[in-house]
């Protein structure tokens, strides 16, 4: 196929490729695990030589480096798998491709997917969360994706302990920071089993939201966004949107004026596939 868009959705588990039309009409799409960049990128050049590609989006797990007066842009920086730290990503898909790319994060990709396509289509600025194996945060802000020196991290902000945490947290980095407090992995490791299996716990779901909500009132203060989308696994439990709601309202206490909560902390309009879509939103834009 001829005059397509390329997308890498690059996930710490799994990178998903995906070719489109002019329309961002999905035609063709393939999982493939990650493991080393050489076994798994091997399969992303195997799906894409197939194509004659016009630009290509990156989105990519991180951190990587956006800067592009920086030695090591287009890089996975400091990751903690460690076969991908300072890879050179954006250069082994120049290198295979002479064809525009674009690269920023997978978050960022996915708010810029809800932005254009999504739950926030229309509008000037949101900020997508994803809650799941890890929390991890993108914005766009006056059309543009945020970035400076580096890409936004909001998974790694400090949060207040609940009135009962007990949990020290999993993140190697911070501990109890945001992500290792509330992604996936410190609930299993609080309660003893995964979230889904905890559906009917309302203790598991509050604290969440308690943790989740603080981020959210953090985002609104500094960033002003006209909506904010939560995805990811976690997210799944539709029971935590109410409670996150409820929760914001308390914290923000009419502090600042938002939207109606329920227009404002949203889910998905793209549901899982806000990041693949996104990525090739970067195509067209890189083009």
């Amino acid at each position: 196929m001829k005059n397509m868009f390329g997308a890498i959705e690059a996930g710490g588990t799994k990178f998903v490729c995906a070719v489109s039309d002019e329309n961002f009409t999905i035609k063709e799409r393939v999982s493939i695990p990650t493991t080393t960049p050489e076994e798994t990128m091997t399969e992303v050049f195997s799906f894409f030589d197939q194509y004659e590609l016009t630009a290509i989006g990156i989105g990519s797990f991180g951190p990587i480096d956006v800067n592009k007066e920086s030695d090591t842009y287009g890089y996975i920086t400091s990751t903690p798998k460690t076969a991908w730290k300072f890879y050179d990503f954006l250069g082994s898909v120049k290198n295979r491709y002479s064809v525009p790319i674009g690269w920023t994060t997978d978050v960022n990709a996915a708010a810029l997917g809800e932005i254009k396509l999504g739950a926030a289509k229309g509008l000037k600025s949101c900020v997508y969360l994803t809650v799941g194996t890890g929390i991890g945060g993108g914005a766009v802000i006056n059309g543009e994706l945020l970035e400076g020196y580096g890409h936004p991290e909001m998974g790694h902000i400090p949060v207040r302990l609940h009135p009962n945490e007990t949990y020290k947290g999993t993140c190697p980095y911070h501990g109890d920071c945001l992500e290792g407090i509330a992604a996936g992995p410190a609930i299993e490791g609080r309660f003893g089993k995964k979230g889904h299996l905890l559906a009917d716990q309302e203790e598991v779901w509050e604290m969440e939201a308690y943790y989740l909500a603080q981020a959210l009132m953090n985002y609104t203060l500094i960033l002003s966004p006209e909506r904010i989308v939560l995805g990811g696994g976690v997210m799944k439990q539709k029971q935590l949107y109410p409670l996150v709601r409820q929760k914001f309202a308390e914290l923000i206490n009419d502090y600042v004026q938002v939207p109606d909560l329920e227009q404002y902390i949203v889910a998905p309009g793209l549901e899982d596939n806000a990041g693949i879509l996104g990525s090739l939103l970067l195509a067209a834009d890189a083009e």
